[in-house]
């Protein structure tokens, strides 16, 4: 069974009570559940992890890149947060690994600040996800099961 990465930057720790009108009411638990169900219904184990911390994602991408070289890992579902538009440490670590890669967004970046518009990841993604809410993350799971054939 291979495994679906899903990992989570800054901030996303306080869904549920951070913004709500933007993020919704969820809380991460609430989202590991929804991704937890997707991954069972499309015969994935589920990685879901969560840090406030840059370097902690990108120790995450490399042991995620260690799966992808022995034929373990189905990809990366990476919700970077903030570090989006501000880190090419996640860009070269991504691409670094050759693993599948999909950017979700919880919001429409697209329809926030202007800076929330250019993302270091999206380069290195199979595909981009936002505005699906945390509906975005089975949505996601399901994605990534279909591009394993």
């Amino acid at each position: 069974m291979k495994t679906a990465f899903i990992l989570n930057g800054p901030n996303l720790n306080l869904l549920g009570t951070r913004e709500p009108g933007v993020y919704g009411a969820a809380t991460l638990a609430d989202v590991e559940q929804l991704a937890a169900a997707a991954c069972a219904q499309h015969g994935l184990k589920l990685a879901f992890r969560q840090t406030n911390h840059e370097g902690q994602l990108v120790d995450w991408i490399h042991e995620a890149g260690q799966l992808h070289a022995k034929g373990e890992l189905a990809g990366l579902i990476i919700n970077a947060g903030a570090y989006t538009h501000t880190s090419v440490a996640l860009h070269d670590a991504i691409k670094g690994t050759g693993i599948t890669c999909i950017e979700l967004h919880i919001s429409n970046v697209f329809a926030r600040e202007a800076f929330r518009h250019h993302s270091y990841i999206s380069p290195v993604a199979k595909a981009v996800m936002c505005g699906f809410g945390v509906k975005g993350y089975p949505l996601a799971v399901a994605a990534l099961a279909d591009m394993q054939g």
